[in-house]
């Protein structure tokens, strides 16, 4: 516990935590927002298969950069001002720094998305019932009572944690601020890009369920799951979990192993 506090003091202590936490929160609820805003229960019924809940959390897409960034500066800041020498002498185990350091930055990025994705939600009741989406139509309101929905709200907020677990491993992986950022922004945005420019219906599936983003963000959907997406909802999140894995995995052998 003490290794726990003293990385969250290190972390506190960087300006840009705060910054990343709040533009993370605002950033999942302003497209959440968004989204919602600009339909209506006319276009939904022939357009976005009415599935409200999973429009609604559609601003983790954005969010999850704040927190990605914020879990890359965790590790590499150190290695960037050499204080990590500093880091292992108080601290020989190098697990145990490791550990610390994901402790810290995977409850931030819980944090941050609960906080997020409530007020997502809260949004979207807000303002679906002046679109037409209201019980009269036969919409119910948003509601965490709804098992499907909050399946998708608990499944987002772990969903981002695993986004900084992977942002995390990597950063042990590469000891650079830039290239870890770079790497995992790639990881997330780079597949769906991908996937756009490739023809064949088959591979386009497959980069859709293997790629870390649209698999792990299939916990979202509530309905119609054959047609928005291309894996099951927990299925996802496991192919999720497997790329955190690997890049703890990796960050782990290679802190260990390397000189500091």
């Amino acid at each position: 516990m003490r290794t726990v506090r003293a990385e969250w003091t290190k972390l506190r202590s960087l300006p840009s935590t705060g910054w990343l936490l709040l533009a993370a929160v605002v950033a999942t609820v302003a497209l959440g927002f968004a989204v919602t805003g600009s339909i209506d229960a006319d276009h939904c019924r022939s357009e976005c298969h009415e599935d409200l809940t999973r429009m609604s959390l559609m601003g983790v897409r954005l969010g999850q950069a704040a927190v990605a960034i914020l879990a890359a500066l965790a590790v590499t800041s150190e290695y960037a001002t050499r204080t990590i020498r500093p880091t292992l002498t108080a601290t020989p185990g190098r697990i145990r720094v490791l550990l610390s350091k994901l402790t810290v930055v995977t409850g931030l990025a819980l944090a941050a998305g609960a906080a997020g994705m409530a007020g997502s939600l809260l949004a979207a009741r807000a303002v679906l019932p002046g679109k037409g989406f209201t019980p009269a139509n036969g919409y119910a309101y948003l509601s965490l009572a709804d098992h499907l929905t909050l399946r998708a709200y608990a499944g987002s907020v772990l969903y981002l944690g695993l986004i900084a677990l992977i942002s995390a491993g990597l950063g042990f992986v590469l000891r650079d601020t830039g290239g870890t950022i770079a790497a995992i922004l790639a990881l997330l945005y780079g597949s769906p890009l991908i996937a756009m420019f490739i023809t064949d219906a088959k591979w386009q599936h497959r980069i859709h369920r293997f790629s870390p983003m649209d698999a792990g963000l299939a916990i979202q959907s509530t309905r119609d799951f054959a047609a928005t997406t291309h894996i099951g909802p927990w299925a996802g999140l496991g192919v999720l979990a497997a790329y955190a894995a690997a890049a703890v995995l990796a960050g782990a052998i290679l802190f260990r192993l390397r000189d500091a």
